[in-house]
C-alpha cells in the first residue's frame, strides 16, 4: 500500500494538476493523505471536487508550519511505502513504478530519492536537473551536513522510518533533511539519477528557497548532528518511543 503525504496551504493554483499526476499512478487501495494548514483560498474546494475516496483530508488544527504539518500527515499514513509530495509540483508518469523497482531491488533500502526538473510558475523548465544544481546527489551524513540534497518531494521511504524518525525534533531544519539523514544512518539510500517529477519554484512556495546566512546554516548543521546522534543512540538502546 502506498501513502502519498501532502501538506497544503493556500495551494489552489497548482494542487489540481499535482493531484491528477499522483492519482493516476495509484491503485484503488492506496491513499493520499492531505494535511491542510489553514488555507484561506479554495484549496479545500479543489481537493473536494475530485470526489476520490483515496484522498483523506486532515482539516486544519491551527497553523503548524510546514514541518509539523507534514508530520501530522505522516502520523496518519497507513501505507507500507510513504511518498512525500508538495502541493505545487507534477509527477512524471512512471514515478511510482521506478521507485517501487528500486525498493524491490534490495529489502535493506530504506529511502529512495530521484532527480527532478525545476520549473517556474508557468511550468517552463528552468533547470533539467535539481541535483546537478546541488553538485550531484550524495546520501552520506557528512555531505548532507555540508549541503543538503534530500528534496522531500523527490523522496519515498519504507514505513519503518516513521517509527524511528517521529517525532521530528523541534530544531530540525526541515523534515526532508531529517528523514533523509536519519534514513542514511539506519538503512540504505538508493538514488535514481532520472528526473521523476517537475519541482516548481515560484514566489509563493511554502518551503524556503532563499539561502540563510552562514551563522544560521552552521548552527542548524551542528544542532542536526547532535539530534541525529541522540536519536540514533536512543534507537540502539531501545529508548525511543515508536509512533503507531
Amino acid at each position: 500500500m502506498i501513502s502519498v503525504c501532502i501538506a497544503t496551504y493556500n495551494g489552489e493554483s497548482y494542487i489540481r494538476d499535482q493531484l491528477r499526476s499522483v492519482l493516476v499512478q495509484l491503485s484503488p487501495h492506496d491513499e493520499v493523505v492531505v494535511a491542510d494548514d489553514g488555507s484561506t483560498d479554495d484549496t479545500l474546494a479543489v481537493i473536494a471536487a475530485f470526489g476520490d475516496a483515496r484522498i483523506r483530508l486532515l482539516q486544519s488544527c491551527g497553523r503548524l508550519g510546514v514541518v509539523k504539518n507534514f508530520e501530522r500527515a505522516l502520523l496518519s499514513a497507513q501505507g507500507d511505502i510513504i511518498f512525500l509530495c508538495d502541493q505545487d509540483d507534477v509527477w512524471m508518469p512512471d514515478k511510482c513504478a521506478q521507485f517501487f523497482s528500486a525498493f524491490d531491488s534490495d529489502p535493506k533500502i530504506l529511502v529512495v530519492v530521484s532527480d527532478a526538473q525545476v520549473i517556474d510558475a508557468s511550468g517552463t523548465v528552468t533547470a533539467p536537473s535539481f541535483m546537478a544544481m546541488r553538485g550531484g546527489f550524495s546520501s552520506g551524513l557528512s555531505s548532507t551536513l555540508i549541503r543538503n540534497r534530500y528534496l522531500g518531494c523527490a523522496m519515498a521511504f519504507r514505513r519503518e522510518l516513521i517509527f524511528a524518525a517521529l517525532p521530528i525534533p523541534r530544531w530540525a531544519p526541515m523534515h526532508d533533511m531529517w528523514l533523509g539523514a536519519l534514513g542514511s544512518i539506519i538503512g540504505k539510500v538508493y538514488y535514481i539519477p532520472v528526473p521523476l517529477l517537475q519541482y516548481r519554484r515560484h514566489g509563493s512556495n511554502v518551503s524556503p528557497s532563499r539561502h540563510q546566512d552562514w551563522y544560521q546554516m552552521l548552527r542548524w548543521r551542528i544542532e542536526l548532528l547532535m539530534m541525529l546522534v541522540a536519536r540514533y543512540c536512543s534507537l540502539l538502546l531501545g529508548l525511543h518511543t515508536s509512533v503507531e
